[in-house]
């Protein structure tokens, strides 16, 4: 693909290390031969960074997404009130901003005004949305963790769980693992909620992957956590269904060594995000690492790619297509015990 890929970047929290990682993330001069970046944010508070932190990064401010000019760092101004930068703790005005560039980025993006989303870092929501319908995954160089439920107290993970959410978020993890990441037939591991097995295992979790294996989904499992992990099992998956958060964070932050995306899965549109958040302990500091926020553009300019390729065939199907038969041998090379038996 030819066309610059244009990469729609949000400021974040304007006092966490959000422009710290944006700016230097393309002091590096490659990553304009890759994408054409537009960062939403305000030209006063992206100023104020790049003069306390000493930042080379050049940048054209520009008014309207459609002026973004390839080869250069476009800076939107979608939010230009007086903005007082505060390092260190979030505020009603840094609030403010972000929700305005927010807005500002739903409305572009109903325009087709660019091509991928990358979200600056923010503070997660205080009230999350118990029927949000995107999956979180957790990207690295070594594993992929989708998280089933998000931000929720431990005491109301239970009751969140049922086998309709299983197969709906276990087929947004399957249909993105061939989409976006071009991974034929994807075998996903779902763990067990608890460590020694209960209800939740035999009568939501176990019926779940059965409906999941009959929808010709490679599921497998119900997995315990702490062996899964402890074995190195997950290396033989292209994916890991984790029940809630600290159940999935935990692990990848083990794991992820060198960097971390998170992925929102099932949406139109392709957005990611890097895998921590706006840091306020460092903020202002100078000593922010942008290699997960990097990652985070590389890995929605290769899924844009790979959406291309991916859906080009389906666009132009031929009069006739062979059935693709399923993966039988890797079915039983994988397949689980029922959950009661997993903990012997």
């Amino acid at each position: 693909m030819d066309k610059k890929i244009r990469v729609a970047i949000t400021h974040g929290d304007t006092n966490g290390i959000g422009y710290e990682v944006i700016l230097r993330a393309f002091e590096d001069p490659m990553m304009l031969d890759m994408c054409t970046p537009i960062i939403y944010g305000s030209p006063k508070a992206a100023a104020f960074h790049r003069k306390a932190m000493e930042i080379e990064t050049q940048y054209s401010i520009i008014n309207d997404a459609a002026e973004a000019k390839d080869g250069r760092v476009n800076l939107l101004a979608a939010f230009d009130e007086e903005v007082k930068v505060d390092f260190g703790q979030p505020t009603d005005e840094s609030d403010k901003a972000a929700k305005a560039v927010m807005q500002r980025v739903k409305e572009d993006m109903q325009k087709h005004l660019f091509d991928v989303l990358v979200l600056g870092p923010v503070v997660p929501n205080a009230n999350p949305n118990r029927d949000e319908k995107p999956l979180t995954i957790m990207l690295s160089e070594r594993v992929r963790i989708g998280l089933l439920t998000n931000h929720l107290p431990i005491k109301e993970v239970a009751q969140s769980i049922s086998v309709e959410k299983i197969v709906e978020k276990g087929t947004i993890f399957f249909k993105s693992l061939k989409r976006d990441f071009r991974v034929n037939n994807p075998r996903i591991a779902v763990l067990a909620l608890n460590p020694q097995p209960g209800a939740e295992e035999e009568q939501i979790i176990a019926p779940a992957i059965a409906e999941l294996e009959k929808q010709n989904m490679m599921a497998f499992g119900p997995y315990a956590a702490e062996e899964f992990f402890a074995n190195n099992q997950y290396e033989q998956f292209d994916g890991v269904l984790a029940m809630y958060d600290d159940q999935g964070t935990l692990p990848f932050n083990a794991l992820a060594t060198e960097y971390g995306v998170k992925l929102k899965a099932g949406m139109t549109a392709i957005c990611t995000t890097a895998v921590h958040g706006p840091e306020f302990e460092i903020a202002g500091k100078g000593i922010a690492d942008a290699t997960s926020l990097r990652h985070a553009i590389y890995t929605a300019v290769d899924m844009f790619r790979h959406r291309a390729e991916y859906d080009e065939p389906l666009a132009n199907p031929l009069p006739k297509l062979y059935h693709e038969k399923r993966e039988d041998g890797d079915k039983a090379r994988f397949q689980m015990p029922r959950a009661k038996d997993i903990f012997k």
